[in-house]
């Protein structure tokens, strides 16, 4: 069993889970310990972030980071799943749409915002998954969140037959679905309008130019530590210090956020504190 410990950032493919992706790192990595941080659809592609061993601790902080998406959306149809592997109908006619017109029917959705997610989602309903229960055809009517979307730009437009193609730039806290931007643009506009492609290209500090396609041979590892330093703010330890977080102490010294990645004399990330009284407590020691 291979016992080091890292993250790897992929560029999705197409057409798998992000649970196939980690079934195929297993494979490569020789370890059963790997997890995802920030599911992706199966239609979509672009950045995924995993965490090996270890840093699999560390995937729920990365998870919350803002991300960025390359997305089209095409109005005049819509679909039950609000993208283009659900069951699709036309609406409306929607080639004759200008894009101030799209800009504007956007602009609602910018900023500090409350959104529902769509219905086909991981999220829980008295226990059981959104998507579980609408593809049993219950009827699923999520409640609505707040969400931060801090870019939602329109990049051009095609037109397809009845249909628009819009091309989008967004920028978006976690936990914002971009199906539903897809899906509230087009009943703004009153043509329908569903994802039909997505493309994630940044979480936090990882962009995808640093992301790799997995191919036959197992994929470098980033080190906990610059995975930390991309992330959070970090702190290096003395040595007296370092022992104490080992033992998952607070410490008299204050830190700059929740978390902050703290390192050891080497270099190495020991664990993730937050702001105390009087110093800073452990939120996951590492090591």
């Amino acid at each position: 069993m291979n016992h080091a410990s890292g993250v790897v950032i992929v560029d999705k493919e197409s057409g798998v889970t992000s649970h196939q992706v980690v079934g195929r790192l297993r494979r490569l990595l020789g370890t059963r310990k790997i997890g995802h941080a920030g599911t992706l659809d199966p239609m979509a592609t672009g950045v995924l972030i995993l965490g090996v061993n270890r840093a699999t601790r560390l995937l729920g902080h990365l998870a919350l980071h803002d991300k960025r998406y390359l997305a089209t959306v095409r109005l005049g149809e819509r679909s039950d799943t609000d993208d283009a592997d659900g069951t699709v109908e036309p609406v409306a006619p929607a080639a004759g749409l200008s894009i101030a017109a799209v800009d504007a029917a956007l602009a609602p959705q910018r900023g500090d915002i409350l959104q529902r997610p769509s219905s086909f989602s991981a999220i829980k309903v008295e226990g059981k998954r959104a998507y579980a229960l609408a593809r049993a055809g219950e009827a699923v009517e999520l409640k609505k969140r707040p969400v931060t979307i801090t870019r939602l730009d329109v990049l051009g437009a095609r037109v397809e037959g009845d249909c628009l193609d819009v091309d989008l730039d967004v920028e978006c806290s976690s936990g914002t679905y971009v199906r539903a931007i897809a899906r509230d643009l087009g009943e703004a506009l009153g043509v329908g309008g569903h994802l039909t492609s997505l493309r994630r290209t940044r979480i936090g500090g990882y962009d995808i130019a640093d992301a790799v396609r997995l191919g036959d041979e197992p994929p470098a590892l980033l080190s906990m530590a610059e995975a930390a330093r991309r992330s959070f703010p970090v702190v290096e330890l003395t040595a007296e210090e370092a022992v104490d977080v080992g033992f998952g102490r607070r410490l008299s010294r204050t830190v700059p956020g929740t978390p902050t990645g703290v390192l050891d004399p080497a270099g190495n990330l020991l664990a993730l504190y937050e702001p105390s009284d009087a110093g800073a407590k452990p939120l996951a020691v590492l090591v």
